[in-house]
């Protein structure tokens, strides 16, 4: 229950505190004095969009700020479940929206997000206004309604979940059968690919091996002569390297008898001898082991170009052939299990349609039973509110199928005079009626519902005289049960409130501005008043205490 609002700057309103109370709550004032604007301020507190156009001009920013009470200990629950902890039962909630467009929102003084906000107040408060009327016409607008007061959440949370399943298996099964039949037509085609590239016996780096060896063989001369060279340079029996050594062995030796210190240059020499002694080896047994071959190089480039087709047909990479010959392989396995696959899919998809309309029979049955207690509790009602022969029924027809909604299309329908038959909310209702018949439905469901709060916006369109009392009278009874803030026209409803604020405007400093005010007494008398036609005519006055007095 809102305990107290608070709105600065926003638009119109410059700082008004609205002091609200459990039961019936009205706002009334001229046309165009703001009291929808207060409605808006609610709704900016509960995650509605918001832009700069909101800020009042000279202002740096829009400030709503909501006390709320959360002493209730299943919505405390609920709240808990959106990780929102009630301070002393109470809530403060806040938001700022700035000049720049800008949003922030505080929950107890700790920042949260509008999602945040929007969720607490599908938990706090029922705002309804036009557009919640027009969403009566539409059939997704009807099916909340019924699933609302049917208690069908977990029904249709069940239903939805099921179906998932089902469109996920579904699809899983397609895409099986489509690949299946895709690889079908290229069977023989997949299985040239993959005998061709086996018939070539392709090893990894197979490619880069054979360049070396082509190079090595294409230059074998070249490569012999100067391999023999550099163990000539080394180990030659005139001037090579291992000779000198031995000269520097003989010097070292010299040195040593004479200074021990030199001894650990030999180790240095030893190594350099070990070193270029192998070196030698090695460059004569290769100048050795190379020769002219030109039936082995003719090979090596028969190979090359086989694998340089292959590169051309199946990958630009010796490796992307390979993997190409696997993804082959790979797609030729599927023709072997995907039979098998279908069937089990086949199966998990059989039972989970069994699933879903196990769990769509559920909430068909929620809904018929709700349905009929729906109807016969609006229809007691129509007409009571100006619409005497006025009977509503909820049709439910078969649509032949499952959805993630249900197996049935939801129609109200609706007779607003005895001996016609029941039409289509959408092409049987005018604004004022369809404004009684939503009336209606919230007094049904504020019996059922857990919303704490009730918000009404122009219910009261295209109502007047003894209907408006009857509808005062709807709404005390909603108010009985939850706190009610009604804007309202009419002064049958206003003088049923326990609490009346009135709404005025006038320019400040050369800008419209917006008050509240509570009123008692003499000053309710006038404004009742006013709501009759005058204010300061003495049976204007004498009606509205009469009212006030019923």
């Amino acid at each position: 229950m809102i305990t107290e609002l608070r709105v600065r700057d926003l638009v119109t309103i410059a700082d008004v505190t609205l002091p609200l109370g459990p039961g019936l709550n009205v706002l009334t004032g001229e046309t165009g004095a703001g009291k929808s604007m207060l409605v808006d301020a609610v709704a900016l507190l509960l995650g509605a969009r918001a832009d700069s156009t909101l800020v009042r001009p000279g202002a740096a920013r829009a400030v709503v700020e909501g006390a709320l009470d959360a002493g209730d200990a299943p919505l405390r629950r609920r709240l808990e479940e959106l990780g929102v902890e009630p301070e002393d039962d109470r809530l403060i909630i806040r938001r700022e929206i700035g000049s720049d467009g800008r949003s922030r929102a505080w929950v107890n003084g700790s920042p949260t997000t509008i999602g945040t906000l929007a969720r607490l107040g599908a938990l706090l408060v029922d705002l309804h206004g036009q557009h919640e009327t027009q969403s009566l016409l539409q059939a997704e607008g009807q099916r909340e309604i019924l699933d609302a007061f049917a208690a069908a959440a977990p029904e249709r949370a069940a239903l939805e979940d099921a179906w998932r399943n089902v469109t996920t298996l579904r699809a899983e099964e397609t895409a099986l059968l489509e690949k299946r039949d895709e690889v079908r037509r290229r069977a023989d085609y997949l299985r040239h690919v993959a005998q061709e590239i086996d018939a070539a016996k392709l090893r990894p780096g197979e490619d880069e091996s054979l360049d070396q060896e082509a190079r090595r063989l294409a230059h074998a001369g070249t490569l012999a002569e100067q391999a023999q060279r550099l163990a000539q340079l080394l180990d030659g029996e005139d001037a090579g390297a291992l000779q000198a050594l031995g000269q520097a062995e003989r010097l070292l030796a010299s040195l040593e008898r004479i200074d021990a210190s030199v001894g650990a240059w030999r180790e240095l020499l030893d190594g350099a001898c070990a070193g270029l002694s192998e070196l030698a080896r090695l460059a004569g047994g290769y100048a050795d082991g190379l020769e002219d071959d030109p039936a082995r190089l003719g090979e090596i480039e028969r190979r090359r170009d086989l694998i340089y087709r292959l590169k051309q047909k199946h990958g630009a990479t010796l490796e992307a052939v390979l993997a190409t010959r696997a993804q082959a392989a790979q797609e030729l396995d599927l023709l072997d299990t995907a039979d098998l696959d279908l069937r089990q899919l086949g199966a998990r998809r059989v039972a989970a349609e069994g699933a879903a309309q196990a769990a769509a029979d559920a909430l068909s049955a929620k809904r018929r039973e709700a349905g009929g207690r729906l109807a016969r509790g609006v229809s007691r009602l129509l007409p009571q509110l100006g619409l005497g022969g006025g009977k509503l029924e909820v049709e439910l027809a078969p649509l032949g199928r499952i959805e993630s909604a249900g197996q049935e299309g939801i129609t109200f329908l609706v007779r607003l005079n005895a001996g016609m038959e029941p039409r289509p909310l959408a092409r049987a209702a005018s604004g004022g009626e369809l404004s009684r018949i939503m009336l209606a439905l919230k007094v049904v469901l504020a019996r059922h519902d857990q919303v704490p709060t009730l918000i009404f916006d122009e219910i009261d369109a295209g109502i007047g005289g003894e209907v408006g009392a009857e509808v005062g009278a709807a709404l005390a009874e909603v108010a009985a049960r939850r706190q009610v803030l009604v804007i309202t026209h009419l002064p049958q409803i206003a003088a049923r409130a326990e609490r009346h604020l009135v709404v005025s405007k006038a320019a400040k400093r050369g800008v419209a501005t917006s008050d509240v005010q509570q009123i008692h007494g003499e000053d309710r008398v006038g404004e009742i008043a006013r709501m009759l036609g005058d204010a300061d005519a003495a049976t204007a006055r004498q009606h509205a205490a009469a009212l006030l007095g019923g």
